[in-house]
């Protein structure tokens, strides 16, 4: 059967039309696939936690409201539903109750503000804005504190939601704007590296300014001497006990000696020693390049290098107070850099708060020795000769501090050596450091005493 040229035709037609419609079908769905992506790429998802989170803040006392300022990424409020736009930008318009909701969620629920010991409860939202990358306007108080106030940014502004920072005033009802506040910054979820940079404006004092890493506990903004005290006391004994090459230089101090007169004698050194140059550093009389560190590293490890040696070879225990005293200075630079940090939090004590991290290394010592002595008596005694265990107990010990010398002197050596200007400023380093040393010789002459009184208590040769 023929069809007729006009449904032939139009059959054709049909069939052109058809496949473009199948086309333009496609085509949409191709479309709508990519934005799709688009906007999943563009929303926040739940697992991608930032690496690294910086967090600004100022906290205020105004009678009887504390203002607590507080900008963070907006990446980092994780699990908000935050209103976009199709192209992928913050829907500004909308944004607004979804800001009070994430800085409730994500910080005020977390910081804990304490007044006079009193805990301040939850605070209010008094404003919430979502501010460009390149605002500076918490470079102080009174630029964090307009911004807040004025007008937010334009509902047009094109800005993705990783982009943003989220600015917020918190307010505390407070009983005086002359009290006492703490804080217990709980921002360590924000991201895996969390610095919160807090500056406290009391009335008529100078802004202090604090840098918390990480979870650093109840920070007292002020405290008094004994919370000073309590605080560096409990740092200096869980440093020592968390510092394993300081560990492994007093185990190489114990296993020489069987009595404990003589012991006490050689430890009072290393305690009279690294308490000099801990004191020294925190008034900054160590030098402050960067190769100064890791040098301190390098000589912390010989030093265990040299007393494991030592105790193989022989040690002379009457003179051994010498060598301790000479480590000791070394090991109190070591102390210094992990209480460089802490001071900030110390007030107005700086010389009780250094007493009392002193404090508390030569209690995580006492804790290490009376520990060891028992366990090396029973293990030298009744399980391995003495002299054996000696030598089998130093050369594990040496064996692993050399291989700390190694990597250590390896970091080392990538800083390049050049003679100092000799200036003013190196005259004054140089000043600096001949008082240390002065004052290191005139500890060591009083000392001495001591150690003579002593020699009798031991033996003079392993």
């Amino acid at each position: 059967m023929r069809i007729p040229e006009s449904h032939a035709g139009w059959s054709v037609a049909c069939h052109e039309g058809a496949t473009l419609a199948t086309l333009t079908g496609v085509t949409r769905t191709i479309a709508a696939v990519i934005a799709a992506c688009i906007l999943l790429m563009a929303r926040p998802q739940a697992h991608e936690i930032p690496s690294e989170v910086t967090v600004q803040s100022f906290l205020r006392p105004e009678g009887q409201t504390l203002v607590f300022l507080v900008r963070a990424p907006l990446k980092a409020m994780r699990d908000v539903d935050i209103p976009l736009l199709p192209n992928g930008f913050l829907d500004l318009a909308k944004v607004g109750p979804t800001l009070e909701d994430a800085a409730m969620l994500w910080i005020g629920d977390f910081v804990e503000l304490f007044e006079d010991g009193r805990p301040l409860g939850k605070p209010r939202v008094a404003a919430a804005r979502v501010s460009l990358p390149s605002d500076k306007s918490f470079a102080s108080f009174a630029e964090a504190q307009a911004s807040l106030a004025g007008p937010r940014l334009p509902d047009d502004t094109d800005l993705y939601w990783q982009d943003g920072l989220l600015d917020v005033r918190f307010e505390y009802p407070i009983l005086s704007d002359r009290a006492r506040f703490a804080v217990l910054p709980g921002l360590t979820r924000l991201g895996i590296q969390v610095n919160v940079v807090l500056r406290l404006l009391m009335p008529d004092t100078p802004e202090r300014v604090f840098d918390v890493h990480g979870d650093a506990g109840l920070v007292e903004l002020d405290p008094r001497w004994y919370q000073a005290v309590l605080r560096f006391t409990r740092d200096g004994f869980f440093h020592i006990l968390d510092g394993i090459d300081h560990l492994l230089f007093l185990f190489c101090l114990v296993i020489p000696f069987r009595r404990l007169g003589p012991l006490v004698a050689v430890v009072t050194a290393f305690t009279v020693a690294h308490s000099i140059t801990l004191v020294a550093s925190a008034f900054d009389m160590a030098p402050t390049a960067l190769w100064f560190p890791p040098l301190i590293e390098t000589l912390i490890a010989a030093s265990i290098v040299y007393m494991a040696l030592e105790n193989i070879t022989g040690a002379q225990l009457e003179r051994r107070w010498i060598v301790t005293f000479g480590f000791g200075l070394v090991h109190g630079f070591g102390f210094s850099f992990a209480l460089r940090e802490s001071l900030q939090f110390a007030g107005s004590h700086l010389l009780t708060s250094l007493l009392a991290f002193n404090l508390g290394v030569e209690l995580g010592q006492l804790l290490v020795l009376l520990v060891l002595l028992p366990v090396l008596a029973w293990l030298l005694g009744r399980v391995v000769n003495e002299r054996v265990g000696t030598i089998i107990l130093s050369a594990l010990v040496a064996h692993t501090a050399w291989h700390w010398l190694g990597e250590r002197w390896a970091v080392l050596a990538r800083f390049q050596w050049q003679w100092p200007d000799f200036d003013m400023a190196f005259m004054a380093a140089l000043l600096r450091w001949a008082m240390l040393a002065v004052l290191a010789v005139l500890a060591a002459w009083m000392v001495r005493p001591l150690m003579g009184g002593r020699r009798s208590s031991g033996p003079s040769k392993i």
